[in-house]
């Protein structure tokens, strides 16, 4: 590391050294123990701009306290039934970890609706993640391996990506600007596979958006990209979108839900919401556990963001006209499946 990374962290330290216990208590939440490493994360995120990273840090230290996100991981969303439609409509799941130990997240992109619950759930049960990844995927992955394990990889399946993900397009800008202001530098390389035209189509016109920093870290796999993420991962933590030329991400994979880490019957969500509900009793042992969703304060999306959202959707916009409203697209229709 430079002397001028060194200096910016030591300035970014003692900066720090001024906050209140509050705001001491959700950063050590945060930080699980790498104070350091954190205060990088940030440093990176605004290209090692000190006062930038300060204030970045400082808002977010107030999001963590305005929303009590230190006690997101004891608020189960429940009933399971309304849990369970949640996973079936918000596809996203850790399949297993890479040959360095990091761990590595599922998403499926193309055929999440995001329509079975409000909003509020989708943002509470994605924030829980990250939570759950930070406080106790990370930590353990990190014991395991004997070095710092802070980052993970993000494989995004785009099968079935269709004109109507439009719709979703607010609810996934909102999402991604939570990560990105809250939650920076966390995912080492975005992994893209199973791509359809309108993504390729789509990727021409937001790739000259992204900061430099960003496209560094995507990488568009061809087909499923099974034989790339062989070179980093062994077969087992493939997702199962991943795991033969063509199978394309089946809600319900042939080996059943066991390997679908989208499902709730997946090792790690059951481990996940039963870390969520035990928690839960911890905190509120005579009081019944409230349903209803968690309401999180939604960050102002960068310029940045809504630039790039906007090209999206005048991409699909374009490509929806220029198909005759996709006929060509096996008839499927703009809004609906």
């Amino acid at each position: 590391m430079s002397n001028a990374h060194q200096e910016a962290i030591k300035q970014f330290m003692s900066l720090m050294e001024n906050v209140d216990e509050r705001m001491k208590g959700t950063f050590q939440n945060m930080h699980q123990g790498y104070p350091t490493e954190t205060l990088v994360r940030f440093l990176k995120a605004r290209d090692w701009n000190v006062q930038k990273a300060h204030k970045m840090l400082i808002d977010c230290l107030h999001w963590r306290i305005q929303n009590e996100i230190d006690n997101i991981l004891s608020k189960p969303i429940i009933p399971t039934d309304l849990y369970r439609a949640v996973r079936d409509s918000q596809l996203i799941g850790l399949s297993g970890y890479s040959k360095q130990g990091l761990p590595v997240i599922a998403i499926g992109v193309g055929l999440s609706t995001y329509d079975k619950a409000s909003v509020n759930y989708y943002v509470q049960s994605h924030i829980q993640m990250n939570e759950y990844r930070d406080r106790v995927i990370l930590p353990t992955a990190t014991e395991k391996c004997g070095r710092h394990v802070s980052t993970c990889l993000k494989v995004l399946d785009m099968t079935g990506l269709r004109l109507s993900a439009l719709n979703q397009i607010k609810l996934l800008t909102t999402i991604s600007t939570i990560d990105d202001l809250n939650y920076p530098e966390k995912t080492e390389t975005y992994y893209v596979v199973n791509v359809p035209y309108i993504f390729s189509a789509c990727w021409k016109a937001v790739k000259p958006l992204l900061q430099e920093r960003t496209k560094k870290k995507i990488q568009v796999l061809q087909g499923c990209g099974r034989d790339e993420l062989l070179k980093v991962m062994d077969y087992s933590s493939l997702p199962h979108f991943c795991r033969k030329e063509g199978s394309g991400s089946s809600r319900n994979s042939s080996n059943g839900t066991i390997d679908n880490c989208f499902s709730l019957d997946h090792n790690f969500h059951q481990q996940l919401y039963d870390y969520i509900k035990e928690q839960a009793t911890l905190i509120e042992t005579s009081l019944p556990i409230k349903q209803g969703s968690v309401h999180v304060d939604f960050p102002e999306p960068d310029p940045e963001d809504t630039k790039i959202a906007k090209t999206i959707e005048s991409e699909f916009k374009r490509l929806a006209d220029q198909n005759g409203l996709c006929k060509s697209l096996n008839g499927l229709k703009v809004n609906g499946d």
